[in-house]
């Protein structure tokens, strides 16, 4: 987020402002009523799978972070606050093949959206826990999403549950039903005709 640039600097082309948090999604909202069997895992091309359990991955250090949201259907929600897991401090557990170019991240339901590898790693893409104090409601992705703020906010998986490292990019839930492959809202990328 960059508090120097103008409001109209930072609102991408076709965007229209909004001070809620809308609801989007595909299929039934997941509820967890025992967190003992939620875990998070990692695989693909890594020198060796790893997992977190909800009890160690909520246990990792910590940070504020603040963005702008840019959905794909048009609002973008400005200066949210989020607490949540830098992608860093993940990554300190997992050795990556060097073939492992992209990422297909992997929610419950059988959801997925592709990322490349570079846009995962970035310094602002992040696991969140909690938006603007409060903890995440089951439907913006309770109890961990991702949040990859310079992409359309579909790239930002709710109820995550896995991570997939690829040496091939391949399309996602969304992007298998016409939604373009990379989302950059600046460039309105929002539909695979684009």
């Amino acid at each position: 987020m960059n508090n120097n640039a103008s409001i109209q600097d930072r609102v991408p082309p076709g965007q229209r402002l909004t001070d809620g948090f809308p609801v989007l999604h595909h299929g039934d909202v997941p509820h967890y009523r025992d967190l003992s069997k939620w875990d998070l895992k990692i695989f693909g091309l890594v020198e060796e799978q790893a997992e977190f359990s909800y009890e160690e991955f909520m246990k990792l250090p910590r940070r504020e972070f603040g963005n702008d949201i840019h959905c794909v259907t048009t609002w973008s929600k400005l200066d949210n606050v989020w607490e949540g897991v830098a992608v860093s401090t993940v990554m300190e557990r997992v050795k990556l093949k060097p073939e492992a170019k992209y990422v297909m991240l992997h929610a419950e339901q059988g959801w997925t959206t592709n990322l490349p590898l570079e846009d995962f790693l970035r310094d602002t893409s992040f696991f969140g826990i909690k938006h603007n104090g409060e903890e995440l409601t089951p439907d913006h992705g309770y109890p961990l999403r991702m949040v990859v703020p310079h992409l359309y906010f579909w790239k930002s998986a709710k109820w995550l549950r896995g991570i997939e490292f690829m040496a091939k990019d391949k399309p996602g839930f969304w992007e298998r039903n016409g939604y373009h492959m990379y989302g950059d809202p600046f460039k309105e990328q929002r539909y695979d005709f684009d």
